[in-house]
């Protein structure tokens, strides 16, 4: 055949495995035009007919849309510029899709109610925006007025989760479980009062947050005793007590005293809360880091320890 050559409907059926309904629709909508009429009016078409339906069949099988298509085969677009758009459009998609693979597992292994798993899937598809805007939120409620402090303003940074572009399922179901936490009452009051707390003390000079971690102190000198199964209210744990209180007390220039133990026990009160650590955690896998280490056992020593010394 040379290349004057017209082909029918069922011509170009043949050559290209399309059905003859497909090409003709095709050809309805502009397109894979006609070249030409039979004289009883049948449609006639060019080899480069082949050649669209070729690129048309390619293009759906991606996944374009009709309207595209056609501007890509008239040559209105070219076609680099409608693989990079569908390129990331089909990254969106398969984040998606990875997102919602993750809330089914969580669902799976935590075995939600419906009502959960509604929440769950809501807070999976949250835009980057949209996650960063609720835990702004939460940050707001935890330091609001009090980020003017560049120590408030690093701990906030500290505290922000950022899920990325292709998380691993692990990481989405962290990220859920964070965001549903954040939104705890109870847990934001908590956390208001540890910073208020902290503030208050820096108002009135105690420089404890700044020369050393009070959290940091206590887990030096209680680990070796939970190592060694020291009971807190038993005399063995005295030289422990002991020896926490007098690091304490000359950090803050204070006397150990009733009222400083008393002091200490009630942040330590706040910063035991169970909830927080779980933030923390929950943080650590989202943002790829090192697993905190848990605190609660220290915490816990300690306030036992303490409350059995000093009278209420």
């Amino acid at each position: 055949m040379n290349g004057d050559t017209l082909y029918t409907i069922g011509d170009l059926a043949r050559r290209t495995g399309l059905t003859v309904k497909t090409i003709r629709f095709y050809s309805d909508r502009g397109i894979v035009p006609p070249t030409d009429r039979s004289p009883t009016g049948y449609r006639l078409y060019g080899i480069e007919a082949v050649a669209r339906l070729d690129l048309v069949r390619t293009l759906r099988d991606l996944g374009l849309d009709l309207a595209t298509i056609r501007k890509v085969v008239d040559r209105e677009i070219s076609l680099q510029e409608v693989a990079a758009a569908h390129a990331e459009a089909l990254a969106v998609q398969i984040r998606m899709l990875r997102r919602r693979r993750a809330v089914l597992t969580a669902v799976a292994k935590r075995g939600s109610t419906p009502e959960e798993m509604d929440l769950m899937h809501k807070l999976a598809k949250l835009s980057e925006d949209e996650r960063q805007r609720l835990i702004s939120e939460f940050l707001d409620a935890a330091f609001g007025g009090l980020e003017a402090n560049p120590e408030f303003a690093g701990i906030m940074r500290s505290m922000t989760p950022e899920l990325p572009d292709n998380p691993e399922a692990e990481q989405v179901q962290a990220w859920v479980e964070l965001a549903e936490l954040s939104q705890d009452p109870d847990f934001r009051a908590g956390m208001r009062r540890v910073a208020e707390q902290h503030a208050a003390d820096r108002a009135h000079g105690n420089t404890l947050g700044v020369r050393r971690d009070a959290v940091a102190m206590v887990r030096d000198q209680v680990v070796p005793a939970l190592v060694a199964g020291i009971d807190p209210v038993s005399p063995q744990a005295d030289p422990v007590v002991a020896a926490v209180m007098d690091q304490y007390a000359r950090d803050c220039g204070r006397p150990d005293d009733v009222d400083l133990r008393r002091w200490l026990l009630v942040r330590l009160e706040c910063a035991s809360d169970p909830r927080r650590e779980r933030y923390l955690q929950l943080l650590s896998v989202i943002n790829g880091w090192p697993a905190t280490e848990s605190l609660g056992p220290v915490f816990h020593w300690t306030i036992r320890a303490l409350s059995a010394r000093t009278p209420t």
